[in-house]
């Protein structure tokens, strides 16, 4: 297919945009840490050599797409033991969370600018053999200029909101001409498999595949501060409410209030969604009467509430309770990844609002291993139910765990669909 001329506006625009866009973007990673010689990646510079023979690219926007690729690489690794990767991605926070945790064979730079100039000269310097995109990862430049050198290209994971689905309706030459530059697109539903496959070209192989997000490795815990945390709360009745909204923790609170009636020793950890509303969330812990310590003020949990508002935690609280509510549902936010809950061995309680996981959501409830709640006063009864029926919390538990299990053969599965389509095998 040739070039539209909505996509040749596009490179045109992004020619004129890229001195002031570049500047921007590399003082922004300077500003969060990222030293200058790393942030001129973006322009197509190199800080690493291109290992010899295979090398597979893979590119995920930030950090829950990039660690969802990571047990990909693995089963890939596994099947071509001479492969090499390079995954990129954008921001400082994926870098570091990717450094810390990725397979043997890796390497990691920030994704090029998406036009002419760092494009080309990035392509130059890796000469990918073959490129895996993650979710709604859809630069023209990259796609186009990547395929130009005939590179082979794969998009898992595939998804879009309903108004990106709609804007991409109206130009369908263009949305063509982008989704042709794929060999195949593994989406994460049926629908958005029907709804891909209607934009793409009949060259480009559409099927339905999973949520990648399902085979992200488990959050990080710190031993040590498992350990002392587990000896001060010792045999109380604790349970999580993480990644909570504005409105969300006054429905927790609420939950928490009706627990104590009956186990006045319980604990509730509070983990907003974004700590920097630590002071806010602590005002409205007292507003309702209950006492609370914070975990930034390095006081122990001997609370009815124990706030947590620092970053990089949440794999601490899940593994400290033996169920969680997951924010974001109470109100339309979508909701928040429920296979991070899960793979720490915990049971879910989530609200109604599951747009950005519903093909995931449900089967976990099919499952038992999630109660969708109405509001505070139905996550208290069902939190209640769970702390006084042992059995009941140890099923959800088991269901949660048995959901997650599966990964490696889908990992797997994918891996094997890959390597044939990419031509990556002997």
């Amino acid at each position: 297919m040739r070039p539209t001329a909505l996509y040749r506006a596009y490179v045109a625009a992004a020619a004129l945009v890229v001195p002031f866009a570049a500047h921007a973007r590399i003082r922004r990673l300077r500003r969060d840490g990222v030293a200058a010689y790393r942030a001129h990646e973006i322009l197509g510079n190199t800080t690493e050599q291109r290992p010899g023979g295979l090398l597979v690219w893979f590119h995920a926007a930030s950090v829950g797409e990039s660690l969802s690729v990571l047990p990909l690489i693995t089963a890939i690794g596994r099947q071509l033991p001479e492969a090499r990767f390079l995954i990129t991605s954008a921001t400082p926070t994926s870098a570091a969370m990717i450094a810390a945790r990725m397979p043997p064979r890796c390497v990691h730079q920030f994704a090029p600018l998406d036009t002419a100039g760092p494009v080309n000269r990035f392509l130059k310097r890796w000469r990918p053999d073959a490129a895996v995109f993650v979710e709604s990862e859809l630069w023209p430049q990259i796609l186009v200029r990547a395929r130009r050198r005939n590179v082979p290209l794969a998009l898992v994971g595939a998804r879009m909101s309903l108004r990106s689905l709609s804007r991409w309706a109206r130009f369908p030459r263009t949305a063509a001409f982008i989704l042709g530059q794929f060999r195949l697109i593994l989406t994460q539903n049926a629908e958005m498999a029907k709804a891909l496959g209607d934009l793409a070209p009949p060259h480009t192989t559409v099927e339905t595949g999973f949520n990648l997000k399902s085979l992200s490795p488990a959050l990080p815990v710190h031993g040590a501060a498992h350990a002392e945390l587990a000896d001060t709360i010792a045999e109380r009745p604790t349970w999580v409410a993480a990644s909570t909204h504005p409105g969300e923790e006054a429905d927790a609170l609420l939950a928490h209030a009706h627990v104590l009636k009956t186990h006045p020793d319980a604990l509730l950890i509070l983990a907003p969604r974004h700590p920097d509303r630590g002071d806010e969330v602590a005002a409205l812990i007292e507003n309702m009467g209950l006492s609370h310590t914070r975990r930034t003020d390095g006081h122990a949990p001997d609370a009815q509430v124990y706030l947590a508002d620092t970053l990089g935690e949440m794999g601490l609280w899940y593994a400290l309770a033996p169920f969680v509510f997951l924010g974001g549902s109470l109100q339309p936010h979508g909701g928040h990844n429920p296979y991070e809950v899960a793979q720490a061995g915990a049971a879910i309680l989530t609200g109604p609002h599951l747009s950005n996981f519903a093909e995931t959501f449900a089967p976990l409830e099919a499952c038992g291993a999630v109660r969708i709640v109405a509001d505070g006063q139905d996550m208290g009864e069902r939190a209640l139910h769970w702390f006084d029926t042992p059995q009941a919390l140890r099923k959800a538990q088991q269901a949660a765990a048995d959901f997650v299990a599966k990964g490696d053969t889908d990992a797997a599965h994918i891996a094997d669909r890959l390597i044939a389509v990419l031509d990556l095998g002997p």
